[in-house]
């Protein structure tokens, strides 16, 4: 679609009129009129007022004519798959996992290599395709060029060994060691939890991302622990395969 359809279509799905519009980006009814006649289009920072204000990158407002690619993954991009900054703009250069809230959660490219290969298996590459691919395919992305200029000196890392030793220190029953907590996204592990009352209930945000792992159960069976933590709280429970059936065994605020 043109920037114009695409301006069209979001105003009208979220029940705007051309006037309301322009009142929640600071221009005149006319200049909206002129970005869907396809006369104009709004200047750089009016871009940034729509899309934060219909959570879509500017990109999709311009009519998708780039490929949007995480810069430290490689993974293609679709809107609801893009990080955010601190203020809660979306970064069209990373992907939730890779960048969350402002913060990178990836500094070791082998790491960022050995959680990848699994997930191109399951595309039908093997695995020594899937290594070599990324081994040449991750240095030649911005956050890896860049990586001295962008990280943060270890301090997430040092966060993520807080967490560990702090997750450890719980000795649940049960549940190995965690050794490595990787970057996950709500909407994928927000499971929900039956109360005694019968109730259900959600603890995390389907948008935000967490650290987390997964972890067999030492005594056998087919229940598998689960981790989750960030700087709030550390949740640890237990799901069968594909997470069904959860049982909340823990949820401590830090």
């Amino acid at each position: 679609m043109n920037t114009k359809d695409v301006i069209y279509e979001l105003r009208t799905k979220a029940g705007l009129s051309q006037d309301e519009l322009a009142k929640k980006v600071f221009v005149t009814r006319q200049a909206v009129s002129r970005w869907e006649n396809g006369e104009t289009v709004p200047n750089t920072e009016t871009l940034k007022l729509l899309s934060n204000l219909f959570d879509v990158s500017i990109n999709t407002l311009l009519g998708a004519p780039k490929k949007l690619v995480c810069q430290c993954c490689g993974m293609p991009l679709e809107d609801e798959m893009i990080g955010r900054n601190k203020d809660g703009t979306l970064n069209e250069e990373y992907c939730k996992w890779c960048y969350a809230d402002g913060t990178y959660t990836y500094s070791d490219m082998d790491e960022m290599i050995d959680i990848c290969v699994p997930h191109m298996v399951k595309e039908g590459f093997s695995e020594q395709q899937a290594r070599e691919y990324m081994q040449q395919m991750l240095p030649t992305l911005n956050y890896w060029k860049k990586y001295e200029e962008l990280s943060d000196d270890g301090e997430f890392d040092e966060f993520k060994k807080q967490l560990i030793d702090e997750i450890n220190a719980l000795n649940i029953e049960g549940m190995p060691k965690v050794e490595s907590l990787n970057a996950l996204v709500g909407k994928f592990v927000n499971l929900e939890y039956t109360l005694p009352s019968g109730a259900g209930v959600k603890f995390l945000n389907d948008n935000t991302t967490y650290l987390g792992t997964q972890l067999e159960c030492e005594f056998g069976g087919d229940r598998c622990f689960g981790v989750l933590a960030n700087m709030e709280f550390i949740l640890i429970c237990t799901y069968e395969a594909e997470g069904a059936n959860p049982e909340l065994v823990m949820y401590k605020k830090r």
